[in-house]
Order: C-alpha cells, then structure tokens, then sequence
C-alpha cells in the first residue's frame, strides 16, 4: 500500500433526496467488535475497507469482511478518513502517536473510543497542530446495531468535518448528533452509558428477583416491556439474561472501564454518583466470576 489511497468516491442518496458521497477507502484501526460493524457496514456501502488489528483472529474475521489487512496501523494512515475502534483514549493516543506522521493532509480521524474526555480533547489539538483533523465519535448502541445501522452517533470536533462527511454519518447511524468541541461526544457518552449500564442492572435484579418468589422470568420480561416499568434495554438483553446467552455484542469489561471512567469524573469534581457506585461494585463481581469477556448482560451472573 502506498502512502497515499485514493480512488472515485461513492454516491448515496438520503431520505431527503441528497446525494452524499462515501469516502471511496476507509481505513479501520481497531478489529473488535466495534471496528467490525463499522468495516460490514461500510464494506456493504460499497466502500474499500482496509484495516489493522494486532490480534491476528480479529485479522482473519476482517479478512473474511473482504477488509484489506495491513502489516501496522501506520500502513493504513494514507486513507483520509480513519476509523479507531480502541479498547480506551490511552490506546488511542498510542496510536494516533504512531500513525500521526503517516496522515495524509486531508485525513480526518474518527475516534470511536469510549475514553476520557479531556485525553480526547487533547489529542484533537495534537492532531490540530499538524493541520489534521479529529473527530471524537462515540456510538450510542451495540456491535449488532451498528452493522444493521441503527445506532446512534454522537461527534465533537469541527463543525466542518462533521459537516463534510455527513454521508459516512447516515450511512452508519440512524441519528447523529453534533456536540461541540473534541471531548464534548466522550463527555455525552458517559452521561448515556451511566444510565444505560443502570437499566441492564435493574433490568437483572428485576429478573432474579422475579425467579427467587417464584414468578416466570418470561412473564416478568413481557409484563414489565407492556408498562411504565419498560426500558428498551430490556428489548435487547432480557431474553439474553433469561437464556443466559452472553455471547458478547459489548463486553462487560468494557462497561465497566466506562463506569470507572464516571466514577473518576465524579472524583474530580468533587461530588457523588453513588447508584453508579454500587453498579460498579456489581460489574466488579462479575468479572471477578469470569465474566469480563461476555456480554454485557451477563451482569445478570453478579446475582448468582
């Protein structure tokens, strides 16, 4: 691959009528499952997908997406646009340290790390400083959704690149929301994951409660989705939580470093989530019982 990747991008119109145009290749740094719901959905768009993974597993299910794999994440940086899909910011900033001299000019990098806002906000200044452009991305919904595209998409960044590549943003969410300044979307991100891991906690205490006096889970999961109890948490995970079926759309390590991350935002600014407390102490629980690398839901297993 040369340093520099170009090719006839790709026209889509919109629900309004709008023809917007795909960027022709896309790079993907960051194969999990994430990275892979961007790469399907865009490789699906008609988009040339080339990406980089270290865990040769994730190559190799990237390779079956038709993804075009790359020795390092620096091979892959001449695309101008630039997807990270990153465990957290700390990774991100690794990466972008690598890649950052590799950038062609009119690279934009969208960052769908859930991280710490200010980290985030600084690399969009580094990136700055070269005349590169970063976008913090943070996506609202699950590996599943985003394929499908139905997930939500929150951006902090220039007003202009959100504006500029508003066909990138369609093609991959339902709904996108412009934010403000980098850290702005990472800031959102950890507002709706807050109550989102709540729900699926309560969602699961609901479920054991209902099981331990003796109620049909299956009828508490459909009575509680017919009335004001109703979350649409439970549309996707309650039946995941009665089957036990934890194969993973967004592992619950993941969701835990989130909660560390609000519970580090509380710290500093001097004040107390104390639901979110305890919902740590939870997740902690479950990964202590092996649970780290499962799905979400199987926070369920914390009461066991």
């Amino acid at each position: 691959m040369g340093s520099r990747i170009a090719s006839r991008s790709k026209e889509h119109p919109n629900a309004a009528g709008e023809v917007l145009r795909l960027p022709p290749v896309v790079a993907v740094i960051g194969l999990g499952l994430l990275g892979a719901a961007v790469s399907a959905r865009l490789r699906r768009a008609g988009c040339q997908l080339h990406g980089f993974d270290p865990n040769p597993r994730r190559m190799s299910m990237a390779r079956r997406l038709g993804v075009t794999l790359a020795p390092d994440a620096a091979a892959v940086a001449g695309c101008s646009v630039v997807f990270l899909a990153l465990p957290h910011s700390g990774i991100s900033e690794e990466v972008i340290r690598e890649i950052e001299a590799s950038l062609a000019p009119e690279a934009v990098v969208f960052d769908c790390t859930t991280g710490e806002p200010a980290q985030m906000a600084a690399l969009g200044q580094r990136l700055a400083r070269r005349r590169r452009t970063y976008l913090d991305t943070t996506v609202l919904g699950s590996s599943a959704e985003v394929r499908e595209g139905t997930a939500l998409i929150m951006v902090g960044g220039p007003r202009r690149a959100f504006v500029q590549h508003r066909a990138l943003f369609e093609q991959l969410a339902r709904e996108t929301f412009y934010l403000g300044k980098c850290g702005s979307a990472a800031r959102m991100k950890l507002v709706v994951n807050l109550v989102l891991g709540l729900n699926r906690a309560a969602l699961a205490e609901a479920l054991t409660f209902a099981q331990k006096i003796g109620v049909d889970p299956r009828d508490a999961l459909k009575i509680m989705r017919a009335g004001a109890a109703y979350s649409r948490v439970m549309d996707v995970k309650g039946l995941k939580m009665i089957r036990r079926d934890f194969a993973p759309q967004a592992r619950l390590a993941q969701h835990l470093k989130d909660v560390r991350l609000m519970l580090a935002q509380a710290s500093a600014g001097e004040f107390e989530l104390p639901l979110t407390t305890q919902h740590a102490a939870l997740l902690e629980r479950a990964v202590a019982l092996g649970a780290g690398d499962l799905d979400n839901s199987a926070v369920l297993l914390a009461y066991s």
